[in-house]
């Protein structure tokens, strides 16, 4: 079966990075097309994304305001056309490079989803709130949802697109608690997640992360809405 992977790339102020994770994108060995959502950046992201469109052949969403990473995922998925959904972020944290590892599950009919586990692969310059606050938000989607996972906040989510048609899942989420809603959907609908070790290296101190305490409280509220209802 021939299949054409939707990567899809929310950007929020990513113009020291979002060149270069573009290219490494294209580079990869795979049929695909690339989606940039452009999440109301205020820097010069806009700018770099009208000058590499043709180069790189993507379809570029411009949003008109910052919603947020879950809101971007969405409006990507909307508009894409693969059987395939691959999540990447705009920075330079994880390596596309490792798609082959991500996909060959799927080509191989061996899954429907994929999940990167930084946890069984490779970890660099990862802060020590996001560290616990990841195990601790994992632990509490494999006790609410029966399921054994490492990784529940990881970039790296890939999914056959059919499952989101084929069980009416309506994707909800605006920030960062995409990742915990996809976690919890996907785990009520019986579909094994299947993980792979991946690499990952952090930002440097200097380059804050976007993600909040709020962040952590929301994922958390997200597993256990999901867990009693639709």
């Amino acid at each position: 079966m021939d299949y054409l992977v939707s990567i899809i790339i929310p950007a929020y102020n990513e113009e020291k990075t979002l060149q270069e994770i573009i290219g490494k994108v294209y580079d990869t060995d795979i049929e695909k097309e690339i989606i940039v959502v452009n999440d109301g950046s205020q820097d010069n992201t806009s700018l770099i994304l009208d000058k590499i469109k043709i180069r790189y052949g993507l379809k570029i969403i411009n949003l008109e305001k910052n919603y947020g990473k879950g809101y971007a995922i969405r409006k990507g998925i909307e508009q894409s056309k693969g059987t395939i959904i691959l999540t990447q972020d705009a920075d330079l944290e994880t390596d596309p490079s490792e798609y082959k590892k991500l996909l060959g599950p799927i080509f191989e009919g061996k899954a429907k989803v994929v999940f990167g586990s930084r946890f069984l692969g490779s970890i660099k310059n990862m802060n020590k709130f996001n560290f616990i606050g990841n195990k601790l938000i994992t632990m509490l989607a494999n006790t609410l949802y029966g399921i054994r996972i490492t990784d529940e906040a990881t970039a790296y989510k890939v999914f056959l697109k059919e499952i989101l048609e084929k069980e009416n899942i309506e994707l909800k989420s605006n920030r960062f608690e995409i990742c915990a809603e996809l976690v919890a959907k996907i785990a009520k609908k019986k579909y094994k997640i299947l993980e792979v070790p991946i690499s990952f290296i952090g930002r440097n101190k200097n380059e804050g992360k976007k993600l909040r305490l709020r962040d952590g409280f929301l994922s958390v509220w997200t597993l256990i809405k999901y867990r009693v209802s639709d």
